[in-house]
């Protein structure tokens, strides 16, 4: 089940929610001003945030734009939760990274509902991370079996060459390091594509042959 971070200096605030929260499964954890929630955020990764705005120590909106831009935590929903609801002040929210804004004083149905679509949203994007990470490591596998299969036939014909050289009666030195001057070349080559996919921080895929895709090397080099 979800673990839901409330964040309110108002007891009955934080009473009240666990109790709405508790009654539906979720697990519930909670914290009174703002530098205790952001070390639970840090030390639990809640999957939701229930987050006041009028915090002591660290206002709310300091903490939403703090997290939205830590790559560490910006994909967990936050929902502000406060009395102040004008136009600007849900303008002001929104702005900071809030995923949603419910005003007090609470109503049950409005806050299941929200919670569920804010979760549900954060399912998706789950989902949709590892369907593209999965995609990403197909592609590479596939990129690395495209680019390294000449260099290894390249390696394959050396060798081959090199035991028919050997097994000659007088073997030409000459021969022989020519093709070990091959391997040489093929080895190098392997080892620039295997960095080139190591240096890679945004794959971008191209197509290859159907369905199956490839890392686009060149492009991502060129940049």
């Amino acid at each position: 089940m979800a673990l839901i971070l409330i964040v309110d200096d108002h007891s009955q605030n934080v009473k009240f929610l666990e109790t709405i929260l508790q009654r539906e499964n979720y697990d519930v954890i909670s914290a009174f001003d703002g530098e205790e929630g952001m070390k639970l955020v840090y030390d639990k990764h809640p999957d939701l945030i229930l987050l006041d705005i009028m915090l002591p120590k660290v206002n709310g909106l300091e903490i939403c734009e703090k997290l939205t831009k830590d790559p560490v935590t910006k994909d967990i929903p936050i929902i502000l939760v406060t009395a102040r609801v004008s136009a600007d002040d849900t303008s002001v929210g929104l702005q900071a990274g809030a995923h949603d804004y419910i005003k007090k004083p609470f109503e049950r149905v409005e806050i299941i509902a929200r919670i569920k679509a804010a979760l549900k949203l954060r399912e998706a994007q789950k989902k949709s991370v590892e369907v593209e990470k999965l995609n990403i490591f197909a592609a590479t596998v596939v990129t690395a079996n495209h680019k390294i299969k000449q260099p290894l036939t390249v390696i394959k014909l050396a060798l081959s060459s090199i035991k028919r050289e050997v097994e000659k009666d007088a073997p030409s030195k000459e021969n022989l390091i020519k093709r070990v001057e091959y391997i040489e070349t093929a080895v190098d080559e392997i080892t620039y594509i295997l960095n080139q996919l190591r240096d890679i921080q945004n794959p971008r895929l191209s197509d290859y042959v159907k369905d199956i895709k490839m890392v686009d090397i060149d492009s991502e080099n060129q940049e």
